[in-house]
């Protein structure tokens, strides 16, 4: 067994102890580790993280986005066993989906998709509006941050 198998199988037993089934996760992230051997590589890298979180290849960037968080939250617990592990980040996540959507959709298509709908949404900026305004907006029954 290699060093990533070891510690998969160790992420796996504690978020089973700590209440977590697994059902998808463990599947997925046992297709990762055999992703990352076939590539011969000992530890995680940014790159080959987001290269297998965009398979297969006729996938929808939300499922992208479901197969990266897995394996941010792996990276993220080899990271504490092996310094060189690489956890990839949301932002190198938001710029993959930007540009394979861009090779997949016209501009018009992705322009005519609401805002709640658009690529990263959950991670995007919204306007700031100051706190004692958010205050009197719901007080006064208006619709407000």
């Amino acid at each position: 067994m290699t060093q990533l198998r070891d510690g998969l199988g160790d992420y796996l037993r504690v978020r089973r102890q700590l209440g977590a089934q697994l059902k998808t996760s463990e599947p997925m992230l046992e297709q990762f580790v055999d992703f990352l051997e076939q590539h011969g590589e000992q530890r995680i890298t940014s790159e080959l993280a987001a290269a297998w979180a965009t398979l297969p290849a006729g996938a929808r960037p939300d499922r992208w986005s479901v197969r990266l968080g897995m394996v941010r939250g792996f990276a993220r617990y080899m990271a504490t066993i092996e310094p060189a592990t690489e956890v990839p980040s949301v932002d190198r996540e938001c710029r993959r989906n930007r540009v394979s959507l861009a090779e997949r959709t016209s501009d018009a298509h992705e322009n005519s998709q609401p805002e709640s709908r658009r690529c990263c949404q959950r991670g995007a900026k919204r306007p700031s509006i100051p706190r004692a305004e958010r205050g009197v907006s719901r007080v006064a029954g208006r619709a407000g941050g």
